[in-house]
């Protein structure tokens, strides 16, 4: 007998033991995540089910029980790996917060980075999921205490057990520089149109070589990067409680449902409901 399958449905919230912070608590059955980035560590815990991604080049699949850590600023996608779908709770935790309790276990901790491997702990996925159900009910009548002494210990765990030190970066190559450079002009101003053509002009590479450097370096063809990062950008407005359409507006989309689009595939819901 088959397994039920999963609905799509997912829950966004923040607690103020946190800031900064956001949490998912979630079930997906056939959402894909296109490919798209954040700008905190990604922490999930899969409970049931199993989830596969595309990191680094490689397909991961993450059953349950596994701890599939992203990195800051990384792409990667997420769909179902299993028939029925999966059930997961969502870390992401801020750079400056996770570095904090590095600099706690060590004063000269750098900058955490985990390696492309599912982390398969038992122990660690246990205490992330009672850190988490602690947050997501310290609102109530849970102790705030409490749940900031589980997300301590879980986060440190994480670190002391799986954390290592960022592999030094080599000079950057010729192609590297290109496409620093194409990325700061799509950066500079989302709202001004860019032609293809102006950002070869910027590197002095012909169309067709420029576009298809940027997709291999990056993952992602210019016009989507550059979507990707009017998202990104956009969320502190969302949040503050800015009007979907005028976010949509002042990150440079077409119009509030192209905007619902491009968000729902990278986080999963609608904008309205993510806020």
């Amino acid at each position: 007998m088959n397994a039920p399958r999963f609905s799509n449905a997912a829950r966004y919230w923040r607690s103020p033991l946190v800031p900064d912070a956001d949490m998912v608590t979630a079930e997906y059955y056939d959402h894909a995540f296109t490919p798209h980035w954040h700008d905190a560590y990604t922490v999930p815990v899969i409970e049931a089910g199993a989830e596969c991604y595309d990191y680094r080049g490689s397909r991961y699949v993450a059953e349950a029980g596994s701890v599939p850590v992203i990195n800051p600023g990384e792409l990667h996608t997420g769909a179902r790996a299993v028939d029925a779908g999966w059930r997961y709770r969502v870390f992401y935790l801020p750079v400056p917060f996770v570095e904090g309790i590095a600099r706690e276990m060590s004063p000269r901790a750098a900058s955490p980075w985990f390696a492309a491997e599912i982390i398969r702990d038992a122990d660690l996925a246990r205490r992330l999921v009672i850190a988490h159900r602690a947050l997501e009910s310290a609102g109530s009548r849970a102790d705030p205490l409490a749940a900031e002494t589980a997300l301590v210990d879980a986060v440190s765990t994480l670190l002391a057990r799986h954390a290592l030190e960022r592999p030094s970066a080599a000079p950057p190559a010729a192609d590297a520089v290109r496409v620093a450079t194409m990325k700061a002009r799509l950066a500079d101003d989302i709202l001004e149109p860019v032609t293809l053509a102006e950002l070869a002009r910027t590197v002095g590479l012909s169309t067709f070589h420029a576009a298809r450097l940027f997709t291999r370096e990056t993952g992602l063809a210019p016009h989507a990067w550059r979507n990707q990062l009017r998202i990104v950008r956009a969320l502190p407005a969302l949040r503050a409680g800015a009007s979907i359409a005028d976010v949509a507006a002042a990150s440079g989309f077409t119009d509030q449902s192209h905007f619902t689009r491009h968000f729902k595939r990278a986080f999963g819901v609608a904008p309205g409901r993510w806020r």
